[in-house]
């Protein structure tokens, strides 16, 4: 007992030498529950709706009202003519659309049925059928609340009803693959990208042979370039190894630019490298560059990029988090790309954001190799 007590003591004053390591498991399993406890909800808030009213009048504001009042919906647009839907559904400023005909309150006054349709965003399928049935919800609300008991055309006790049509747009059958695959992208290439360049860096300071490329006359951003390049190529061959097996294998549409998409994946790349570059200038070990990736690269790319969960249904802290989060935007771009067939016109923003990601973690790293070398 004398020598376990001894080891015992040993161990305590090694884990509070190492206070860096001691800090981390003990932050880990905190940080964890608070991003799944809060990220993980099925749930949808905050409904980006549009309406088409071409003749707006007490009927259609009624029901416009009921649904900005439903405490799930938030009317983004209201246009006359339903092909301006387009470019609100395509961008993403718009989720789901109301669209009223020319003779729906007058339908409506003459005891028909009054037919209204309801279109959604179904690239996220399980998000697409909750707004579906939140929309019919609220339709369903306003007969129960207005229209039961009144006759009909066909004799008394006989009430008129709205008929709702549904159309799925983007993502029509609702398969699931067409959901992860994009974001399982994100999901591999932040894995060869920050992950492995992080440990494979730290690998070379810790054998020595990073200290010797420092006191060479190779400059920093040299260093750089000489170690990212061979790395974005491989994240590049891997990214069309998985569009391949996307296409091929999961049958998931492209129904955008092929050129597009490449060229966005490689910038995606670029972030990835330049993080996995910062996290193995500043840490001193393998183990706490495989820590220091998988906090802040694969954790957050999982949870808070709208991979699985919706970001809308989240609190609105993690969703100012989630603009720092290089996956969040690339998933929104490939989702667009490969389901929407969009632009760039449509991911410029998505794309600005990416490229000063790339340019500040690229001259972080830079600035940590000359501490270094100093």
């Amino acid at each position: 007992m004398t020598a376990l007590g001894g080891l015992l003591r040993k161990e305590w004053f090694h884990i509070r030498r190492d206070r860096r390591t001691a800090t981390v498991l003990v932050a880990l399993p905190v940080v964890q529950v608070l991003l799944f406890g809060y990220a993980i909800r099925t749930d949808v808030n905050d409904v980006r709706l549009a309406v088409v009213d071409p003749a707006p009048n007490s009927v259609t504001l009624t029901i416009r009202n009921r649904f900005a009042a439903a405490g799930v919906f938030r009317i983004v647009a209201v246009v006359p003519r339903a092909e301006d839907l387009d470019p609100l559904l395509q961008s993403g400023a718009a989720q789901q659309a109301i669209v009223f005909g020319h003779d729906f309150a007058a339908d409506l006054g003459r005891g028909e049925p009054a037919q209204l349709l309801v279109i959604t965003d179904a690239t996220e399928p399980n998000t697409g059928s909750l707004l579906q049935t939140y929309a019919e919800a609220v339709i369903q609300g306003y007969e129960r609340e207005t229209m039961v008991g009144r006759p009909g055309p066909f004799g008394p006790g006989r009430t008129i009803s709205i008929i709702p049509q549904v159309r799925l747009r983007f993502n029509p059958t609702r398969e699931s693959s067409n959901l992860f695959v994009p974001g399982l992208m994100a999901f591999v290439l932040t894995i060869i990208s920050s992950l492995m360049t992080a440990i494979s860096l730290t690998r070379e300071k810790e054998t020595g042979t990073m200290e010797a490329l420092l006191v060479s006359p190779l400059r920093p951003w040299e260093i750089i370039v000489g170690k990212v390049t061979p790395y974005l190529a491989v994240g590049f061959i891997s990214m069309i190894a998985v569009l391949v097996e996307a296409r091929l294998v999961f049958r998931v549409p492209l129904r955008g630019s092929v050129l597009l998409l490449l060229l966005e994946g490689a910038l995606f790349i670029l972030v990835s490298l330049a993080l996995g570059l910062l996290i193995s200038a500043r840490t001193s070990s393998q183990r706490l560059a495989m820590l220091g990736a998988l906090l802040g690269t694969m954790l957050p790319n999982v949870l808070l990029s709208g991979f699985i969960f919706p970001l809308e249904s989240m609190p609105a802290p993690l969703q100012w988090i989630s603009y720092v989060i290089p996956g969040r935007w690339f998933v929104t771009i490939a989702r667009g790309i490969m389901l929407k067939g969009i632009g760039l016109g449509y991911v410029w923003r998505e794309t600005l954001y990416l490229a000063a990601m790339a340019v500040v973690l690229l001259a972080a790293s830079v600035r940590s190799f000359h501490e270094r070398l100093e």
